[in-house]
C-alpha cells in the first residue's frame, strides 16, 4: 500500500487544525469580551461544541457502521486524552488561578453524567437508546443552565477581564471566524484521523487500540490546538474551560449521539486477567485523571504545576498499556 498519500493528507490536516484553532480562538474570545462573559464559561460552552464536533462526527459515523469499539473508544479515550495531555499542558506551562463559579459549573454537569454512565456500564454492561437520549437531554439542560448563570452572574466576566485593551473586531467578522475556523478544525480532523488511522493498520496496530488511542487523539487535536493557542495568546481560562466542557460532551452529546443512533456493549475484545481490560483500566483512568485535574482547582481557586505533571506520567503510562498491555 503506497502510503505517501495518506502521510500528505495527515500533514494538510494538522495543518488545517492549527489554522482553525487560531480563528476559532479568536471569534470565541472576541464574542465572550464582547458581551462581558467569562472567558472559562465560553470556553465550557461555544468553544467546547466546536472543538467536540470532530469527536461527534466520527462516533456518529462509527455507530451508523455499527462498530461500537470505535464509538466506545473515541468517548473515553478522548476525556483521558484531553485532561491527561491537554489540560496537563496548560496546567505545567502556565498554572495559574481559575475562577472557581465558573469552574465549578461544568465540572459539576461532568461527573453526575460520569457517574450515570459508569453505573451503566459497571452493571448493565450496554447502554440502551433512551440512555443515549437521556445524555442528549443533560446537554440540552446544561446549555440552558450555563446561559442563565451567565445571565445571573455578569460579575464573573469582570474578573477575566484582560488589563490591557483588545483590538475590537466587528460582530459579523467575529462570527465567520468562530464558524469557519469550526469547519476548517471539523475537517482538518478529518483529514487527521482518517489517515492516521490508515497509517497505524498498516503498521499493524489493533483496531480496539485504535480507538482509544490514534482516533481519541486525532479527534482532541483540535482542543489541544485549541489549548497551545489560547496559551500562546495568554487565554489560560478559555483553555482549561474547553477541556471540561469537551469532557462533559463527550458523555453527553458525542456518546448520547452514538448510543440513540445504534445502542452498544462495552467492547470486550481486550482482556486484562481474564476481565474486560475497559472496565479494569479505562474507566478507573478517566475518573483519575478527571478527579486530578478538577478537585483540587475547585478546592484552591488555583490550577498546580504537579497536577500538570502527574497527569502527564498518567497519558504516557496509559498509551503504552494500550500497545504494551
Amino acid at each position: 500500500m503506497n502510503m505517501l498519500l495518506p502521510v500528505l493528507l495527515f500533514l494538510l490536516g494538522f495543518v488545517a487544525l492549527i489554522k482553525g484553532g487560531d480563528w476559532f480562538v479568536d471569534g470565541a474570545v472576541g464574542i465572550a469580551h464582547r458581551f462581558h462573559l467569562p472567558e472559562l464559561l465560553i470556553g465550557a460552552t461555544v468553544v467546547s461544541i466546536g472543538t467536540t464536533l470532530p469527536e461527534v462526527m466520527v462516533s456518529s459515523q462509527a455507530a451508523l457502521e455499527g462498530n461500537s469499539g470505535i464509538s466506545y473508544g473515541n468517548a473515553i479515550g478522548s476525556i483521558i486524552c484531553n485532561a491527561s495531555l491537554i489540560a496537563a499542558i496548560t496546567m505545567a506551562i502556565k498554572p495559574g488561578k481559575v475562577n472557581k463559579n465558573t469552574f465549578l459549573l461544568p465540572t459539576a454537569f461532568f461527573f453526575i453524567a460520569a457517574v450515570i454512565y459508569t453505573l451503566i456500564a459497571y452493571t448493565a454492561g450496554q447502554f440502551l437508546r433512551w440512555q443515549g437520549l437521556l445524555f442528549l437531554v443533560i446537554f440540552v439542560v446544561y446549555m440552558i443552565w450555563s446561559t442563565i448563570h451567565m445571565k445571573k452572574h455578569p460579575e464573573d466576566a469582570e474578573e477575566e477581564e484582560e488589563e490591557e485593551e483588545t483590538k475590537q473586531r466587528a460582530l459579523w467578522l467575529e462570527l465567520v471566524l468562530l464558524v469557519v475556523g469550526a469547519a476548517v478544525i471539523a475537517v482538518g480532523a478529518r483529514l487527521l484521523v482518517d489517515n492516521g488511522t490508515l497509517i497505524a493498520q498498516a503498521l499493524g496496530v489493533p483496531d480496539s487500540v485504535i480507538g482509544l488511542t490514534m482516533v481519541a487523539l486525532g479527534t482532541s487535536l483540535p482542543e489541544l490546538v485549541t489549548a497551545i493557542t489560547s496559551l500562546v495568546k495568554g487565554h489560560g481560562a478559555l483553555s482549561l474551560g474547553n477541556v471540561i466542557g469537551a469532557n462533559l460532551f463527550n458523555i453527553v452529546l458525542v456518546s448520547g449521539m452514538a448510543i440513540s443512533i445504534n445502542p452498544f456493549a462495552i467492547p470486550t475484545e481486550k482482556l486484562l486477567a481474564g476481565q474486560n481490560a475497559s472496565l479494569l483500566v479505562d474507566v478507573p483512568v478517566m475518573w483519575f485523571v478527571m478527579l486530578i485535574m478538577a478537585i483540587p482547582s475547585i478546592i484552591t481557586g488555583k490550577v498546580k504545576r504537579w497536577q500538570g505533571i502527574v497527569l502527564l506520567l498518567t497519558y504516557v503510562a496509559f498509551t503504552t498499556f494500550q500497545f504494551l498491555g
